[in-house]
């Protein structure tokens, strides 16, 4: 597969009924037994996992240093919208308690 083209691999495919001529419909599935569409869905869940747990191994994971400097910048980012809301609440809370509570 290394040397093909991509007309090669495409002419490939439309032989072995995995691909529909340019324009064509998808040729139907080949009849089964009836409990075909239940191993056929474990399956999927299998190779769903293991492509799963292969992309996971290809994540490049932070180091300690990257999750400690990650974390502050979030409870710093945390604490200045903290202290925003604060303050818009205590210059609100006038207004909010004499105008539109009326007390």
């Amino acid at each position: 597969m290394a040397g093909e083209t991509r007309r090669q691999r495409r002419d490939a495919r439309r032989a072995a009924g995995s691909e529909p001529a340019r324009g064509g419909r998808p040729a139907p599935a080949p009849a089964g037994p009836a409990s075909a569409p239940a191993i056929e869905t474990h399956a999927r869940r299998g190779g769903f996992l293991r492509e799963s747990v292969g992309e996971l191994k290809k994540v490049e994971w932070p180091n300690r240093s990257q999750v400690i400097q990650g974390t502050i910048v979030v409870i710093i980012a945390c604490a200045i919208v903290g202290a925003y809301l604060w303050g818009a609440d205590q210059i609100l809370k006038p207004f909010v308690r004499d105008v539109l509570l009326g007390q």
